[in-house]
C-alpha cells in the first residue's frame, strides 16, 4: 500500500487497524484522516465506520462536519437504520446553512433515499429540498437522482402522468455515456449504484 493510501483502506480487519492506529498515531491532523476512513469503509464495514467518525468528531476540528454528516448516513443506511440516516443528512444540510462554501450531496441524497425506501412521512420533505435544488444540478447523476426521486413520490402520491414524465426525463439523464468534460468523460454519469431506481423507472416508461 503506498504511504498516501494508509487511511483509504476499502476494507477491514485486526492487521489494517493496527497499521491505521500506527499512522495515525504519528500523524499531525488526525481528524481529516479518520473522517476519509470512515468514509471508504461506510458501505462495507458500517459499525467501524461509524466509531472513526464518532472519533473524527472528538477532535474537535469542524472543517469537515458536513461531509462528515453525509458519511455517518450512508453508514447508517448501511445497516438500515433509516431514521438515523436522514437525521444525519440534516445535519449535513443544517452545517451547509452555515457554511455554505463547504457543500455535500445530502440535498439531493436526503430527498433521493426518502423516495427510495418509501417514507411517506417524509415526502413533503424530500419535496420541498427538491424545489430548491434544481440550480445545483450538475451532472447527469444529479439530473437522474432528481427526477427519479421525483416520480417514484408522484407515483406514490397517485400522479400517475406526473411521474411518467419525470421518469422519461431521469432514463433520458441515464442515457446520457459522457460528462461533457473533455478530461474526465465519466466523471457524474449513472452507474450501478442507481439501479434500484432505474429498475422502479423503467414500467413507467414502458407504459
Amino acid at each position: 500500500m503506498a504511504n498516501d493510501d494508509w487511511f483509504r483502506n476499502k476494507s477491514w480487519d485486526s492487521a489494517i487497524a493496527a497499521a491505521f492506529e500506527l499512522k495515525l498515531k504519528r500523524a499531525r491532523r488526525k481528524s481529516q484522516y479518520l473522517r476519509i476512513q470512515g468514509s471508504y469503509l461506510a458501505t462495507s464495514h458500517p459499525t467501524v465506520a461509524l466509531e472513526l467518525l464518532d472519533r473524527y468528531f472528538e477532535q474537535g476540528d469542524d472543517f469537515d462536519h458536513a461531509q462528515a454528516h453525509v458519511d455517518r448516513a450512508e453508514a447508517f443506511l448501511a445497516l438500515g437504520l433509516l431514521e438515523e440516516a436522514f437525521r444525519s443528512y440534516e445535519a449535513a444540510l443544517e452545517r451547509e446553512a452555515v457554511f455554505p462554501n463547504l457543500r455535500t450531496c445530502a440535498y439531493l441524497e436526503l430527498p433521493y433515499q426518502i423516495a427510495l425506501h418509501g417514507s411517506s412521512h417524509r415526502y413533503s420533505q424530500a419535496m420541498e429540498l427538491l424545489a430548491s435544488a434544481n440550480s445545483r444540478l450538475m451532472f447527469a447523476a444529479d439530473h437522474f437522482v432528481f427526477h427519479a426521486t421525483k416520480a417514484i413520490i408522484l407515483a406514490a402520491q397517485g400522479d400517475i402522468q406526473g411521474a411518467k414524465i419525470a421518469a422519461r426525463l431521469a432514463l433520458e439523464a441515464a442515457g446520457l455515456d459522457h460528462s461533457g468534460l473533455r478530461y474526465h468523460p465519466t466523471v457524474g454519469l449513472v452507474s450501478e449504484r442507481h439501479a434500484q431506481a432505474l429498475q422502479l423507472l423503467r414500467p413507467w416508461c414502458d407504459a
